[in-house]
């Protein structure tokens, strides 16, 4: 069975984007769904910090966010210690908070014969607390959105 893809928008809520990998990577490692169950992170610029650069430092973005992504799993320690520091700032000045768009994309890839077991990861992960705010969108095979999808999730690292 081909694998389906959950996409999450978080908006620029970076602390329930790390509250929904963490609650994915604890699935991951109690239900035994390494290979089944993978998570990978979009992270996009707003139009107001990416109209200041040129056009070709452009290009270079999507690739810097994508290597975020594996390098903000050892930092979310030290993230989450500095955000409760600086946290009555955060909510008077939060333009840089806001200027970015975070996407989590989850793909699911069970077998053939374990049909029921995927339909159940579909219905569960979107019902679940971090995850039921962020606008959860499912991309199944065969629809139009799928090809985009896949390309989407190989090309982030």
């Amino acid at each position: 069975m081909p694998h389906s893809f959950l996409i999450f928008s978080f908006g620029a809520n970076e602390e329930e984007a790390q509250q929904a990998r963490h609650r994915i990577d604890g699935w991951k490692q109690g239900f035994r769904l390494d290979k089944k169950l993978q998570v990978k992170f979009e992270r996009k610029e707003s139009e107001s910090k990416a109209a200041a650069p040129a056009a070709a430092a452009a290009s270079p973005k999507p690739a810097k966010s994508s290597k975020a992504a594996p390098a903000a799993k050892g930092k979310a320690k030290h993230a989450a210690k500095s955000k409760s520091s600086d946290e009555p700032a955060s909510k008077d000045g939060s333009g840089a908070e806001n200027s970015s768009d975070i996407r989590l994309i989850v793909r699911l890839d069970f077998s053939d014969h374990e049909k029921l077991s995927h339909q159940r990861w579909i219905d569960r992960i979107p019902g679940e607390e971090p995850f039921k705010h962020a606008s959860p969108k499912v991309i199944r095979p065969g629809e139009a959105d799928f090809k985009a999808a896949a390309d989407l999730f190989d090309s982030l690292d």
